[in-house]
């Protein structure tokens, strides 16, 4: 059964990680798993300490290019399927750097996931202003 946009607003702020989907000048997809806060319309993220092969990031990159994104989360139960779901948002991404633009998102995820509040994300933020929810229940 299709989710109205509050039910998915909903089932992808209590998600614990997602994927996010970019696509850059190449026009080649580009997805990867991320953990994020959702408020109302907007997906916030920020890369942290986590070991990456470099920190010119394709994610970053792909939105300074082409700032249109999806985010997908979903649930997924071997053995209950009558708890399958996932939600889509479709957006515009943006990278904030400045350290005032960056406050929110920072405290939001601090919130959100215990490893942050030991050790704060020091690097950009990604904020997806959401322009269309999607999703599906098996209900």
């Amino acid at each position: 059964m299709n989710l109205s946009e509050d039910e998915a607003r909903e089932r992808l702020a209590l998600a614990r990680v997602a994927r996010l989907a970019t696509v850059g000048e190449d026009g080649q997809p580009h997805i990867v798993p991320f953990t994020f806060a959702a408020v109302g319309d907007r997906i916030l993220h920020a890369v942290d300490h986590k070991p990456k092969r470099t920190t010119d990031l394709r994610r970053l990159r792909n939105i300074r290019e082409n700032p249109r994104v999806s985010v997908l989360a979903d649930h997924y139960d071997d053995a209950h399927w009558e708890g399958l779901w996932w939600v889509r948002a479709d957006g515009e991404a943006r990278v904030i750097e400045d350290e005032e633009g960056r406050a929110e998102p920072v405290r939001l995820l601090r919130e959100k996931y215990r490893q942050y509040r030991d050790r704060e994300p020091a690097g950009p933020v990604i904020e997806v202003r959401v322009t269309r929810w999607s999703g599906w229940a098996y209900r």
